[in-house]
């Protein structure tokens, strides 16, 4: 699972960075508000962890953000432990708080918690900027409006979105989604980028779906600037 850490305490940021690794998760770590919001930005995390008491972008601003565009499970650290403060957390979208100073090993067990939490809900919905895809219903809007899709379209679309942020390959892609071998040669991987990138960013000023030159594509979503 993907997780970025929000803490500007350089030792137990350190920490929790090695601890979520150690158990397998891809975890990054970021000391400020602008930069969690910035790396949010760029990367599909499914759980952030949130110091309150961040620089440049308090912690509560930065949740408010990340709640309007993504459902992905956040923690809250920090040593505002007031009944007002738990309050204000939930309210914003916060799925769980912790007081500092915390035990390391109750932390592992709520992380552990939200990602069976996540894993039980997961295949929902995928997002990135005003791009949804519903696995459930095989529905995908943006921005409110509906885009048909073909069975292939919808299942490139989905492994793009469960690799928002990342450069994927012609061949990942034709491995993963064609179940191909990858030295086949083919131009069918750019064809049916050719297909989403009309149905989906055609006569939308901010495009999701770029070219990495010489390596593949990536879905990435917009600035917030732009969102």
């Amino acid at each position: 699972m993907r997780v970025l850490i929000a803490e500007d305490d350089h030792a137990l940021g350190s920490l929790l960075q090695r601890t979520l690794e150690s158990e397998g998760h891809m975890a990054a770590w970021v000391r400020d508000g602008d930069s969690a919001l910035a790396a949010w930005q760029k990367a599909q995390y499914r759980l952030l962890l949130l110091d309150l008491n961040l620089p440049r972008k308090d912690g509560l601003e930065v949740l408010q953000a990340i709640r309007q565009t993504s459902d992905a499970a956040v923690l809250v650290l920090t040593a505002r432990n007031s009944l007002e403060e738990r309050l204000r957390c939930l309210e914003l979208g916060a799925d769980d708080f912790m007081s500092k100073p915390f035990v390391l090993r109750e932390l592992q067990m709520h992380c552990r918690a939200l990602a069976r939490r996540l894993q039980s809900s997961i295949g929902s919905q995928l997002r990135c900027g005003d791009l949804v895809l519903d696995r459930g219903s095989r529905a995908v809007q943006r921005g409110g409006r509906s885009i048909e899709l073909t069975l292939k379209e919808f299942s490139l679309l989905e492994y793009l979105l469960e690799h928002r942020g990342e450069c994927v390959s012609r061949t990942g892609l034709l491995e993963h989604v064609w179940k191909m071998h990858p030295d086949v040669t083919t131009n069918v991987v750019d064809v049916y980028i050719n297909y989403l990138r009309r149905k989906v960013d055609e006569g939308s000023e901010n495009k999701l779906i770029h070219t990495v030159r010489g390596n593949g594509y990536v879905l990435r979503n917009p600035s917030p600037e732009a969102a």
